[in-house]
C-alpha cells in the first residue's frame, strides 16, 4: 500500500510540473492584454484612444497578439505537456504530440459529420459557447478546452515514452522514431475519438452542473478553494486545484482569466456590483494574502528577531516580501516560517482565505490571483471610475489583514519560541541568503564548470552541482521535471538523499520529500538550473582508468602553498568540512602563492573576486582550489591572477598571488582549500595531513 501511495505521488508530481510548462507564459500574455485594453480606453486616456487613432491602432495590434495562448490554449497544452513528462527528447514528443492531437481532434469531427444526432449532437450548428462545440485549428470538434488536451497529450507522452526507441526491422527504418511514436497514436486515436463522442457531451452536461454549484456556493466556497489552494502548496500539489479554476472548465468555460480578460470592457462600463456581473471571479482572490498578509508575517518576523540580528533578517525578508507583494512569488518568503514552525504556515492559510471571503463578502470580484502588479493592471486601473469605492475597500480590509496577520504571528512566534530569522541561537546561521552570501559559497565550482560545457560559470551551475549530489548523484535520479519555483524529481533510492540543510545551505528554499519524490524550493530560476542540472546528469565520466595507490601509474597531488595540512572537515566552512563539494585537505598558508599541484589544464577561474582556480589533472580527478573562507565578498581585493581558463600548466606554476595581510584586516580566515569535486570516482583517494607541507614538492593526495 505504501509503494502504491509513493508511486501515485511520484506521477502526482510530475503531472504538476508538466502541467505548469505552459502556464507560466500566461502571466506576460495576460498583463499584455490588460494593457492593451487599458491603452485603449477612451474614458481613461480621452481622445488618444479613439478608434482610428494611430495609438489605437498600434494597440488593437498589441493586443491580438496577446490573446495567442488563450486563443489556442487547448493547442498550447497539447504541445507544451508532453515536454515535462517526456523521459528523453521532449521536442520531438511535442511535436508528435501536436500531430495526434491534431489526428484526434479530424477523427471527431468525421464521427460528428457522420452520425452526430447519435451521440447528442446537432453538428450543423456553428462552434461557440452554449453549443458544445469548438474551433481547433480550423476543426470543428467537441468543446474539450484543455481537459482533453491535456489527456491526450499526457496519451501521447505514454506512447512516447514506451515505443520511441522500439527496434523495427531496417527496410521500415523511415519508421523508426517520432513516425513510429505517430503511426501507434493514429491508431489509438479512432477508437479514443469515438469514446470522447459517446461520453463527452454527458461530461459536458456534468461540468455544467459543478459550475453551477460552485457559483453558487458563495463564500464558502471562495473561503475552501483560498485554503485548499494555499494547504497544497507546500506538497506541491496547488496545480491540482488552481489550474482548473484560473485556466479550466472548473467555473467558467476557458477560466477565470481568460473570461475576465474577454469582458473586462463590459465591466469597466458597468456600475453594477463586481460580484453580481462576475460570481466567478471570487475563486480569483486567493492573491490578496499576498498582497496584504504576508508583509504583516514579514513584518511580526523583524519584530520577533533579536535586536542584533534584525538588520540581517530585514535583509532576508525585504526582497522576498517585495517579490510576493508585487509578483505574487510566494515561496521565498513562505518557506522562511514553514519548516521551523508549521503552524504558522496553517495560520496562513487559515488567514488568507479568510481575507478572500471577507473581501467577497463586501462585492469584490475579479482576477487578483497574482501580486499588485495584476492588481493594478487587470483590475484596479481599468475599472476605478466605477468600481473605485469597493477598490478602496478593499485596500482598507486588506491593511487591516496586515494588522491581523502581523499581531497574530508575532504572538505565536513569541509564544512558542519558534526559531524564525533573527531569533537563532548564535552562531547558527539563518537559512535565508542574500545572493552576496550565496556567492561565498561557491565552493565546487570547477566541477560544475565541467559538467556544462559553454556555460557561463555562475552560482546556478554551483547550486545544480550541489542539489544533484544532495539528490543522491546521478546514478540515484529516475526523472527529473521542474514547475515555475521547484525541482522535482524520481529518485531510486531516498535514504541516499541529504538532509534538508544540505539544500538550503547550498541555496534552496526547502526540500519537500514524499516517498521517491522530492522537491528543491529553488526559486524562479530553475528552468536555468535543470538545464545545468541535466547537463551534469548526461557529463561523460572521465576515461582515465581507475588505478590503485602504489602501483607504477598511481598519481600524487602536492601542497597548493607552503603552510600546515588539515583535513577537509576542520574547515571552518559547512559547505566545505561536510564535504558536500568533494573530500579533500586544507592548507593553513604562511606564505602567499598558490601554485599547480600537479601538470593540469585549468579548468576555471574566478576572474572578478580571483580567489579561486580549478584543475582538471592528468588523472581525471577535478581540483578546486579555493583561497579562503567568505573572500568573495573582498571582490579581488588583495588576490593576483596568474593564469587564465584553458591554459596548461606544470607542477610548481604560480596560479594565483594573496596578501594574507589584506585578507586578515578584512576579518576573513585564508585557509587554501584543496577540494577534489569528483572524489567519489577516487574510492582509493589517501590524504596526508597534519603535517607541514612545502608548495609544489609535499604529496597531500595520492590517487
Amino acid at each position: 500500500m505504501a509503494l502504491s501511495k509513493d508511486v501515485i505521488m511520484q506521477n502526482m508530481q510530475r503531472f504538476g510540473g508538466a502541467m505548469y510548462t505552459p502556464v507560466i507564459l500566461f502571466a506576460f500574455f495576460g498583463l499584455t492584454v490588460a494593457v492593451s485594453i487599458v491603452c485603449k480606453n477612451e474614458g481613461l486616456l480621452g481622445s488618444l484612444a479613439a478608434q482610428g487613432t494611430l495609438w489605437y491602432d498600434f494597440w488593437f495590434v498589441v493586443e491580438q497578439g496577446a490573446w495567442t495562448v488563450f486563443a489556442q490554449m487547448p493547442i498550447l497544452f497539447a504541445i507544451a505537456v508532453p515536454i515535462g513528462f517526456a523521459k528523453k527528447e521532449p521536442a520531438r514528443c511535442a511535436m508528435e504530440s501536436f500531430v495526434i492531437y491534431m489526428l484526434f481532434n479530424y477523427f471527431i469531427s468525421a464521427f460528428l459529420t457522420l452520425h452526430g444526432s447519435a451521440f447528442g449532437v446537432d453538428y450543423s450548428q456553428q462552434a461557440g459557447p452554449g453549443t458544445g462545440l469548438a474551433m481547433i485549428a480550423n476543426i470543428k470538434t467537441l468543446d474539450m478546452g484543455m481537459l482533453g488536451a491535456i489527456f491526450i497529450a499526457c496519451c501521447t507522452a505514454f506512447l512516447h515514452n514506451h515505443f520511441y526507441d522500439t527496434n523495427i526491422p531496417d527496410w521500415l527504418g523511415i519508421f523508426k522514431g517520432p513516425a513510429f511514436v505517430v503511426a501507434i497514436g493514429f491508431v489509438v486515436m479512432i477508437p479514443m475519438a469515438l469514446l470522447f463522442c459517446i461520453v463527452w457531451p454527458a461530461v459536458q452536461h456534468a461540468i455544467e452542473q459543478f459550475q453551477f454549484f460552485l457559483k453558487t456556493s458563495g463564500i464558502i466556497g471562495v473561503w475552501a478553494y483560498t485554503f485548499s489552494e494555499k494547504m497544497l502548496l507546500p506538497a506541491g500539489l496547488h496545480h491540482f486545484i488552481y489550474l482548473p479554476f484560473i485556466f479550466g472548465p472548473a467555473v467558467v468555460d476557458g477560466g477565470i482569466q481568460a473570461y475576465w480578460l474577454g469582458h473586462i470592457n463590459d465591466f469597466m462600463v458597468s456600475g453594477q456590483s463586481l460580484r453580481e456581473l462576475f460570481p466567478e471571479g471570487g475563486f480569483a482572490l486567493h492573491g490578496s494574502g499576498k498582497v496584504f498578509g504576508l508583509p504583516g508575517a514579514a513584518l511580526a518576523i523583524y519584530m520577533c528577531a533579536k535586536p542584533e540580528k534584525r538588520k540581517k533578517t530585514a535583509a532576508l525578508l525585504i526582497p522576498a516580501t517585495i517579490t510576493a507583494v508585487l509578483c505574487g512569488i510566494t515561496e521565498p518568503l513562505e518557506f522562511t516560517f514553514l519548516f521551523v514552525a508549521p503552524l504558522l504556515y496553517l495560520l496562513h492559510a487559515a488567514l488568507s482565505a479568510t481575507l478572500s471571503a471577507t473581501l467577497y463578502a463586501i462585492g469584490l470580484s475579479g482576477n487578483f490571483g497574482g501580486g499588485l502588479i495584476d492588481c493594478f493592471v487587470q483590475n484596479w486601473i481599468p475599472l476605478f471610475p466605477y468600481h473605485y469605492a469597493t477598490y478602496l475597500t478593499q485596500i482598507g480590509v486588506g491593511l487591516c489583514f496586515t494588522a491581523i496577520y502581523f499581531f497574530v504571528f508575532r504572538f505565536v512566534i513569541q509564544l512558542k519560541d519558534y526559531k524564525t530569522p533573527g531569533r537563532t541561537d548564535d552562531g547558527v546561521e539563518d537559512k535565508l541568503f542574500t545572493k552576496a552570501d550565496y556567492k561565498a559559497k561557491q565552493a565546487g565550482a570547477a566541477g560544475a564548470a565541467a559538467a556544462a560545457p559553454g556555460m557561463k560559470l555562475d552560482e546556478r551551475d554551483v547550486k545544480a552541482r550541489a542539489f544533484l549530489d544532495g539528490l543522491g548523484g546521478a546514478a540515484n535520479i529516475k526523472d527529473v521535471t521542474n514547475c515555475a519555483t521547484r525541482l522535482r524529481v524520481t529518485v531510486n533510492d531516498p535514504e541516499l538523499v541529504a538532509p534538508t540543510g544540505a539544500f538550503t545551505e547550498a541555496g534552496a528554499h526547502g526540500l519537500v520529500r514524499n516517498g521517491h519524490a522530492f522537491q528543491v524550493i529553488v526559486g524562479l530560476s530553475v528552468p536555468q538550473i535543470r538545464e545545468r542540472f541535466e547537463a551534469l546528469m548526461t557529463a561523460p565520466a572521465s576515461d582515465v582508468d581507475e588505478v590503485a595507490v602504489g602501483t607504477e601509474k598511481s598519481f600524487a597531488i602536492t601542497a597548493a602553498t607552503t603552510g600546515h595540512i588539515i583535513d577537509m572537515s576542520e574547515v571552518k566552512d559547512e559547505m566545505f568540512s561536510q564535504k558536500m563539494m568533494g573530500d579533500g585537505v586544507a592548507v593553513e598558508p604562511t606564505e602567499g602563492v598558490v601554485v599547480a599541484p600537479a601538470d593540469a589544464e585549468v579548468t576555471m577561474v574566478m576572474e572578478d573576486s580571483r580567489h579561486a582556480v580549478g584543475l582538471r589533472m592528468d588523472n581525471g580527478a577535478e581540483l578546486l582550489i579555493h583561497i579562503g573562507v567568505d573572500t568573495v565578498k573582498l571582490e579581488g581585493k588583495g588576490f593576483e591572477l596568474l593564469v587564465k581558463m584553458g591554459d596548461r600548466v606544470k607542477a610548481g606554476a604560480p596560479l594565483v598571488k594573496f596578501d594574507r595581510d589584506v585578507i586578515h584586516a578584512a576579518g576573513y580566515q585564508d585557509t587554501v582549500i584543496m577540494a577534489v569535486t569528483n572524489s567519489a570516482e577516487y574510492p582509493l583517494m589517501k590524504k596526508m595531513t597534519d603535517m607541514d607541507a612545502k608548495a609544489g614538492e609535499t604529496p597531500v593526495l595520492t590517487f
